[in-house]
């Protein structure tokens, strides 16, 4: 019999996948966005970075938008590698959830500082198309991890317990 220690068995849980293959698709999509916005947030600090977190006004907008940015970086490439998936996505659900909240639910009442000229349903329908599409592919490798090919699934057949043979010795 063999006895896992508390970190084996977080560790298996926490990779474990029975998912497809086909899961590539997904952190394919969602990792090079987020890793690639995170990016953008360094090279272009004005529009993407600091000056758009502060024109939507969050407090420590250089700090925050710069914290967010190499966090986007980092569980992007991690969500690519297909490596502590389920991890990676924890962090990017709450920058969806925190983008939607703080720069397109107030389209719905036109009190968006970042789209002055826009306001109602279907703006924020508009506006609001990546942040969903990226929360939703977070949510789907949350709850079904990496997939057959990833480090994830490598990791998990690498930490399994041996079978026992059935014979005693």
């Amino acid at each position: 019999m063999s006895v896992l220690s508390q970190r084996d068995v977080s560790l298996t849980q926490l990779t474990a996948t029975r998912a497809s293959g086909a899961v590539i698709l997904i952190r394919f999509y969602v990792g090079l966005i987020f890793a690639g916005e995170g990016v953008l947030k360094f090279l272009r600090p004005e529009t993407l970075g600091p000056g758009r977190f502060e024109k939507s006004g969050i407090p420590a907008s250089t700090l925050l938008a710069y914290l967010d940015g190499v966090f986007e970086i980092g569980c992007g490439v991690l969500i690519l590698a297909g490596l502590l998936t389920r991890l990676a996505t924890l962090p990017m659900i709450v920058d969806m959830v925190g983008a939607l909240t703080i720069t397109k639910v107030p389209l719905l009442w036109g009190a968006a500082p970042l789209y002055p000229k826009e306001g109602g349903f279907w703006d924020f329908f508009h506006e609001g198309r990546l942040e969903m599409a990226m929360l939703c592919g977070s949510v789907f490798l949350l709850i079904v991890g990496a997939g057959g090919y990833s480090l994830d699934s490598r990791l998990s057949r690498a930490t399994k317990p041996a079978r026992s043979s059935g014979t005693a010795v």
